[in-house]
């Protein structure tokens, strides 16, 4: 599922980036959609909420995020960070005392606010000591509206005035010279469409778990309260753990049996089994088992090689192995978003280290490149029947745990 948005630089006075103006998109067309503002506004945080890195839109530097009156009155800035945004009120929202309360909520929570294509009316003022920037649209606002604007915030020396639209040398000068702080326009740079990539709630909820249970001290806790809190999560668990590959003296019938049953390393394994088939929903089943596959590949040879890492790490790097297929999406942007190692991005994005190896020789054995993989094993001192061994197991693996999901 991709997610996209529109993003267009705000400069400071010596032309250095402050900002990006993030704007909603359907397609990698440049153009507003065919929907109103709210419908918008909606998208743009439920996209932002689930891309895992609103920085990554941004640089790390803030998002300045269109309003409107209703979404501001139910709170949705609220769902963004503080740190990152700049909540940005639409020159069609109504001044009045519940719009100026919820001003005041967030300028008492750290957010920093802006108006957005600022006309003067004497019922913005009571906002003007909430307000951080007002945007003047460079191209409507005549000379004297503009000294207007001026005017009435000299009393508020802590608003700053954003020049926008501004799209000849001349314009900034001139907005420069009237005392501007901040500048955007096409003059600098028309907006930028920016595909990424928005997971699912439920796809991060295993995210999140992935981040835990490789973690050097992971938490029960924590996993067991994950589970917990996600339904259909919970079911695929307790389902798998009836799985006859268990022997078990009782019948599971809480997560924590489940995970105090499965030990770490069936728990890691689990969690890597409920990824792959989150992210590989809407593809064809022998992607996962591939995946499945390489995963499990990995780590018995990771495990044969006494000198190496731990097996897991090598479990979960054959498994991401097809991360880029299955999402349609550049693999270095989807580790991005990833709580893993830089090693284990590494070995993905470089091809570098033992593991990226075992990939290697995974993938001839699956290609049926018998002398390369004779190759590979003689240079690398693998035994070659032993590895073909561990590859055909773990196709069987693979199938039998997609079986019990």
């Amino acid at each position: 599922m991709s997610f996209y948005a529109a993003r267009q630089p705000i400069l400071n006075k010596d032309k250095t980036l402050f900002a990006y103006e993030l704007l909603f998109r359907q397609s990698l067309d440049n153009v507003f959609p065919n929907i109103n503002d709210n419908e918008a506004t909606a998208k743009l945080i439920e996209g932002l909420q689930f891309n895992l890195g609103l920085e990554t839109l941004t640089d790390g530097t803030l998002a300045f995020i269109n309003f409107t009156h209703d979404s501001l009155l139910d709170g949705y800035p609220l769902m963004l960070p503080k740190e990152q945004i700049v909540v940005e009120i639409l020159e069609t929202a109504k001044p009045g005392k519940k719009l100026l309360q919820a001003c005041i909520e967030l300028k008492e929570k750290g957010y920093i606010i802006a108006l957005d294509d600022y006309e003067h009316q004497p019922l913005w003022r009571l906002f003007f000591p909430y307000i951080d920037i007002i945007k003047i649209d460079y191209q409507i606002s005549s000379h004297e509206q503009i000294q207007q604007i001026i005017e009435e915030a000299k009393a508020f020396p802590h608003i700053k005035l954003l020049a926008e639209k501004i799209e000849t040398y001349a314009e900034f000068e001139q907005a420069l010279e009237i005392g501007c702080e901040y500048f955007q326009g096409y003059f600098f740079s028309k907006p930028e469409v920016i595909k990424s990539i928005a997971f699912k709630p439920s796809q991060i909820s295993v995210v999140n778990l992935m981040g835990e249970v490789y973690k050097a001290e992971p938490s029960i806790a924590k996993i067991t309260a994950t589970f917990e809190g996600d339904v259909e999560l919970s079911f695929k668990m307790l389902r798998y753990a009836q799985s006859p590959a268990f022997k078990r003296a009782k019948k599971i019938e809480t997560i924590k049996q489940a995970i105090v049953m499965f030990g770490l390393t069936e728990l890691k394994r689990f969690i890597s089994l409920l990824f792959t088939a989150q992210f590989s929903q809407g593809k064809p089943q022998e992607l996962t088992i591939m995946a499945l596959t390489r995963a499990r590949f990995c780590e018995n040879m990771m495990a044969m090689n006494t000198s190496a890492s731990e097996p897991s790490s090598a479990f979960l790097i054959g498994l991401l192995s097809l991360l880029d297929a299955m999402v349609d999406a550049n693999i270095v942007e989807l580790l991005d978003k990833l709580p893993i190692s830089d090693e284990m991005k590494n070995v993905l994005i470089s091809k570098q280290g033992e593991s990226a190896h075992y990939l290697e020789l995974c993938e001839f054995f699956e290609l049926a490149q018998w002398q390369e993989a004779d190759e590979l094993c003689e240079r690398h001192a693998y035994p070659v029947e032993r590895s073909l061994e561990h590859f055909q197991q773990a196709v069987l693996w693979a199938s039998e745990r997609i079986k019990m999901l």
